[in-house]
């Protein structure tokens, strides 16, 4: 017979017999999602480092990361197959950040060139998405 007793919207309960504190499944899957935020949050380190070396932008960028991202991530996930160029420009600036940390010992690229870099690919890749879309659309 299943305890019913953790399934309200508790990250504890007191078991009524044992009177002991257990954690629930809604706990465990805050622990998991939080986790989640905090090593996406430190991931994308090297990212901003490629942009900026300033202290102040990096915190503030990992502190959104951790506060906004995940929603972020869910209408990504959700739009990703309209936009199906996407990938491969997301791709693209992974390499172009991994080729300018490489780099910086020896030149640093100007930051309006990486943000217009970003943002060219950006639009590029949805543009090719929508035009590939409507091509689609048309064929029906």
């Amino acid at each position: 017979m299943v305890d019913t007793l953790y399934t309200e919207h508790h990250f504890f309960y007191r078991h009524p017999e044992k009177n002991k504190i257990f954690a629930t499944p809604l706990f465990v899957a805050f622990l998991l999602v939080e986790s989640a935020d905090i090593i996406f949050a430190v991931d994308s380190v090297p990212a901003v480092l490629a942009i900026t070396h300033d202290p102040f932008i990096a915190i503030t960028s990992n502190i959104m990361a951790i506060l906004g991202l995940r929603a972020l991530f869910f209408v990504l996930a959700g739009i990703l197959q309209k936009f199906y160029y996407l990938k491969h420009g997301v791709s693209l600036l992974l390499l172009f950040v991994g080729f300018k940390l490489i780099v910086s010992e020896w030149y640093k690229i100007p930051t309006l060139f990486s943000l217009s870099f970003i943002i060219i690919v950006l639009i590029v890749s949805i543009i090719l998405s929508i035009m590939k879309n409507k091509s689609e659309i048309s064929k029906l």
